[in-house]
């Protein structure tokens, strides 16, 4: 019995002893997985980010081998196990392996480098490929090895956070469904133009404001905008300044990435005015947290939504549709004009395939600098003569173009400040706008309505954006 009860003793201790606090593994962030895409390098970079953590002090080895070579890097964690390596990059290419070593080893496979992009929003970003228009056949042809998606899921923090879960999959029929429509579309269109590996990082929240999508910091440091700081999280709400960026974009930092697109702006038609400084703000923001310089964002202007009218109005969605034009002053940025893809009905039209399509091309364009036309019409300025309105544009293209047999979508405006329906046509490189209801103009509007029905594109295929030439506040009469 004493025998007996001497080796319960001996296992309960020994049971004990393995049961006490182990060493950490050596442990990456969760973005680092098989199947990721790693940023390619800039030839004035050192190498892109990869990091984790450790026990304080450890070695912590990593090595990149690629088309028969090796790099890589070692470092050791700081006080709180923190480490990171600057990775040195072979050319776009891939697949490649990936081990990391300390106490432990982990090996990652199917690794390629090329460009990585930020795909966040609200719904109409969030929209699966399986719920847009030809949606079954473009998951038949969406097989592609060199293109990665990797989804972010929702989350609201108080502070930002680096935890995160996910996993890279490969693009193909049985991923792509419920992944963004948007980003797939391109993607897609910009591997196949840059032929090199795409990483698309998924990260949006439909219904969601685009204060939710900015660092605290930032809100705080406007007057316009720090109103917008709850005074104490809701877990449970999105919708609060810098809840989601803590949430969903934080733990993404500083992951290389190329640049970001951004399809939001229905939660904020309400507050155009403030949207004007609250959107360029937003981004600034990325793009310091990221240290990339001017990081290329391109974003996409709001489509026609809701009852069309005949007769001229002024509403919110015109003027929130102004606000996302003017942050075009911004240094890298490119808007995606989808005035042909709106639904009466439907506030996430289903079109989606050229909503991808006018991104990438801005990308190619700004981004990649190839010399190819990515927008269309936009207004530069007007002449006041002889009773009409002369406007001149910039990114014609081969020129200006009506879609039908006249051109549709301007109104007109004399001192009263009272638009009426108006006659345009074009001539040459302007457009000749009048109305035999307004003697002496003083403005003109394009598209100034909440679902507007235009035909004004450049020889190139792409719609111009709705403008005004006037600053009137909203509502202004004489």
């Amino acid at each position: 019995m004493r025998s007996r009860m001497l080796m319960i003793g001996l296992f309960v201790g020994l049971a004990g002893f393995s049961s006490a606090p182990a060493r950490a593994d050596v442990k990456l962030h969760p973005l680092f997985t098989d199947g990721m895409v790693l940023q390619r390098q800039k030839e004035s970079t050192d190498g892109v980010p990869v990091w984790g953590t450790a026990d304080p002090g450890e070695k912590v080895l990593l090595t990149l081998e690629a088309n028969g070579a090796e790099t890589g890097g070692m470092a050791k964690p700081d006080e709180n196990g923190k480490w990171s390596i600057s990775l040195p990059l072979p050319k776009p290419g891939g697949p490649y392996k990936m081990t990391i070593k300390g106490k432990n080893e982990i090996t990652l496979k199917d690794i390629y480098v090329g460009d990585v992009w930020i795909c966040s929003g609200q719904s109409n970003m969030e929209m699966g490929l399986g719920g847009c228009a030809d949606a079954a056949k473009h998951k038949e042809t969406s097989k592609n090895p060199k293109i990665r998606l990797f989804t972010v899921p929702k989350k609201v923090a108080e502070e930002p956070t680096h935890e995160l879960n996910g996993k890279w999959v490969e693009c193909g029929p049985d991923t792509v469904g419920g992944f963004s429509g948007v980003a797939y579309f391109f993607g897609r269109d910009l591997q196949k133009a840059l032929d090199v590996p795409i990483g698309l990082i998924h990260t949006s929240w439909g219904g969601t404001v685009a204060e939710a999508w900015t660092p605290k910091g930032a809100l705080e440091g406007d007057p316009k905008l720090k109103g917008l700081i709850p005074a104490k999280m809701d877990p449970k709400n999105p919708n609060q300044g810098s809840a989601l960026y803590n949430g969903m974009i934080a733990p993404l930092i500083p992951y290389g990435i190329k640049g970001a697109i951004w399809y939001q702006g229905e939660s904020n038609a309400g507050r155009a005015e403030q949207y004007e400084t609250l959107f360029p703000t937003m981004i600034k923001s990325w793009r310091k947290d990221w240290n990339q310089g001017d990081l290329p964002f391109f974003f996409v202007q709001l489509a026609p939504f809701m009852k069309i009218e005949k007769d001229p109005t002024d509403p919110a969605w015109a003027r929130l549709r102004e606000a996302q034009r003017l942050t075009l002053k911004l240094e890298k940025t490119g808007m995606a004009v989808i005035t042909d893809v709106g639904d009466e009905k439907d506030i996430h039209p289903k079109q989606k395939e050229p909503v991808g399509a006018r991104l990438a091309l801005a990308a190619r364009a700004i981004a990649y600098g190839e010399r190819i036309e990515y927008s269309g019409p936009t207004y530069e300025s007007i002449k006041l003569a002889d009773g009409k309105a002369i406007l001149s544009f910039k990114h014609l293209g081969g020129g200006l173009v009506a879609k039908g047999d006249v051109l549709t979508g301007f109104t007109i405006a004399g001192e009263d400040k009272v638009f009426h329906n108006a006659d345009a046509a074009i001539q040459g490189d302007t457009i000749v706008v009048s109305s035999d209801k307004v003697a002496k103009p003083l403005a003109v509007r394009f598209g100034w309505a909440n679902y507007p029905v235009v035909n004004l594109w450049n020889k190139e295929g792409l719609p111009a954006s709705p403008f005004r030439t006037d600053d009137w506040a909203m509502g202004a009469k004489k």
